[in-house]
């Protein structure tokens, strides 16, 4: 069995003390993005398991997007990610 050479980490340990790997991201021709996904990502990112710039790349995201994403997240956890609670998380 081969494994195939990736730039950076093939796997990082969370604070939590759960292991998030290069498997657990979503596919790169993701177009629906779900809260769980949407966070699978910020974590990956945050955790250095993917650089920001590959991640905005291989998801084709915008910096705003992501930011936006990365804003709810810290201010007010995973459920701010729901596009159904967009206004309830709102900052006025």
């Amino acid at each position: 069995m081969y494994l195939k050479r990736v730039k950076g980490p093939r796997a990082v340990t969370l604070p939590d003390g759960s292991v998030l790997s290069l498997a657990d991201l979503p596919p790169p021709e993701t177009r629906r993005w779900v809260a769980s996904r949407k966070a699978v990502v910020v974590r990956a990112v945050a955790a250095g398991l993917i650089d920001r710039e590959a991640a905005l790349a291989r998801y084709a995201l915008s910096d705003e997007e992501f930011d936006t994403w990365c804003r709810a997240v810290s201010t007010h956890g995973i459920e701010a990610l729901k596009v159904t609670a967009l206004q309830k998380y709102r900052q006025p």
